[in-house]
């Protein structure tokens, strides 16, 4: 009697487990189903209007289309003025942040960690002020040096602060990915000085992080209207503005040129990067020397 009971038990588990194969495999095709359906969902969200903007730039009359609207954004000086020179405040915001945060950040895992609280308080401060009361209070500030104020250079600094929380937070989820103690500790036993373990290290390691914080610090710059025309700078954004407000069709075709230009221009960064990534030796062939 005991053998036949035990036999039927095996049987109905095994038709147990014959079953529940089935109901998993609709399962796993039930959630590609729905990861697919969001994917092209959000991918027409985002495509739809750009492809309405593009037909919109391309018309010239009545069902007829031509590059017109865009050759006459490429002829006038102000497109290439402003854009070169909102390009030149992106580099120098990423260069400025870029070598003010690293070294902080840097400073704060290895040494401070019970700081990090704090750190991520002020990183978020940007978020709270908004960009009017910024550059109302640095003008206050910046009343004793005249020359800064009539400078560009301010908005270089003032984008410091406004990409702050994402230039922080990318460093930040770098330096935690990897082990930066250990990392610090081998270096300085093979007699690496401080300032040769970041250089050789600990930024190799961040290269990631590190362009991420570019490519959200340049889309922060080109894209900034409110500080750079309450400071009077004619900017990549206050002429896309002006376009916008004065010439319909042009301003579509400024629309798809900037965004040509942007993803053009942060692609060019993270191939420099990962090229120079490829030719560059290893972190520890670096510190030996």
């Amino acid at each position: 009697m005991g053998v036949p009971s035990t036999r039927t038990a095996q049987m109905a588990a095994m038709t147990t487990v014959g079953d529940d194969k089935p109901k998993k495999v609709r399962k796993r095709h039930k959630m590609r189903f729905w990861t697919y359906f969001w994917l092209i969902m959000a991918a027409l969200y985002f495509l739809v209007p750009l492809y309405s903007t593009l037909q919109f730039s391309l018309e010239t009359g009545q069902h007829a289309y031509g590059f017109k609207w865009y050759l006459q954004i490429f002829r006038d000086p102000m497109f290439r003025t402003t854009f070169l020179f909102s390009l030149r405040l992106a580099v120098e915001t990423v260069i400025i942040g870029l070598a003010l945060m690293v070294p902080t950040v840097y400073w704060v895992h290895l040494r401070l960690p019970r700081v990090r609280p704090v750190m991520d308080l002020i990183s978020i401060l940007p978020f709270v002020v908004p960009p009017v009361a910024l550059v109302v209070g640095l003008s206050g500030v910046f009343n004793l040096m005249p020359w800064l104020l009539a400078n560009s250079q301010i908005l270089a600094f003032i984008y410091v602060i406004l990409a702050l929380p994402f230039t922080y937070r990318s460093l930040d989820a770098g330096m935690r990915a990897i082990n930066v103690k250990t990392l610090t500790e081998a270096a300085q036993s093979v007699g690496a000085p401080g300032w040769k373990t970041l250089l050789f290290v600990i930024l190799p390691n961040m290269r990631t992080a590190m362009l991420g914080a570019a490519f959200l610090t340049l889309a922060i710059v080109m894209g900034e209207y409110t500080i750079s025309s309450l400071l009077l700078f004619n900017t990549f954004a206050v002429y896309i503005y002006y376009i916008g407000n004065t010439e319909a069709q042009p301003a579509a075709a400024l629309a798809i040129i900037s965004f040509a230009l942007t993803w053009g221009t942060m692609m060019c960064l993270f191939f420099l990067a990962k090229t120079r990534g490829r030719a560059s030796s290893g972190p520890t062939a670096a510190v030996g020397r």
